[in-house]
């Protein structure tokens, strides 16, 4: 059952022995992008298309920042977010026509193989995001949800666990459950600067780009 972390698990995500994965672990990651011109549709009566593809792009592009020194893989079915990552030294997997849930599942199964021991799979539109490399010492599944606590951030989990993604509306129910299923450790990390993502227009208010 989750060990009930709030802010304070934070730094005990850092700091605790108990917390951190062994020291020859290889963590990656992970960061599902979508195409910049079909991003934030909901913004859509505050923003236009350039607005909201240029702010899609400027997120993303922090959220790549936040991963460092880590490496970071792009999940991708766009040619022009594939090459944008590549300029920001990201690796890219395209994974076309599966979905979210789809398209994360086969990275982090590929990653897996390729023999990275820890993912850390966070969303792009996290403006506030910052010192992703933390959540990479956590020892079994780490669930960072949203200030609303509906969805779910970052996960940060061990390879091969047999954890599957279920994002998409209340996906952070499911991902506990998801967690308790796979029978290892879990905590629930609240960070209020990973728990801020842009939706709606209310949630620019933290904007600063």
């Amino acid at each position: 059952m989750s060990e009930g972390a709030d802010e304070a698990d934070v730094a005990a995500v850092a700091g605790s022995d108990d917390g951190l994965a062994g020291s020859g672990a290889t963590a990656v990651v992970v960061v599902p992008v979508k195409a910049f011109s079909q991003a934030k549709m909901r913004l859509a009566s505050v923003l236009g298309p350039e607005q909201r593809a240029a702010l899609a792009r400027k997120m993303a592009e922090h959220v790549l920042a936040a991963a460092a020194p880590l490496p970071v893989v792009v999940v991708c079915d766009d040619e022009e977010v594939a090459t944008w990552a590549r300029s920001r030294g990201a690796r890219t997997l395209p994974e076309p026509g599966l979905g979210l849930n789809g398209a994360v599942n086969a990275a982090v199964a590929q990653l897996c193989a390729e023999g990275y021991n820890r993912l850390v799979v966070a969303h792009s539109d996290l403006p506030l995001a910052n010192d992703l490399p933390r959540l990479a010492e956590v020892q079994g599944i780490a669930l960072v949800p949203d200030r609303r606590e509906e969805g779910t951030n970052v996960i940060s989990l061990p390879a091969g666990c047999g954890f599957h993604f279920a994002y998409g509306p209340g996906s952070f129910s499911r991902h506990q459950r998801e967690a308790a299923r796979t029978g290892l450790p879990w905590r629930v990390v609240h960070d209020p600067g990973l728990a801020w993502d842009v939706d709606y227009p209310s949630d620019m208010a933290a904007l600063t780009l």
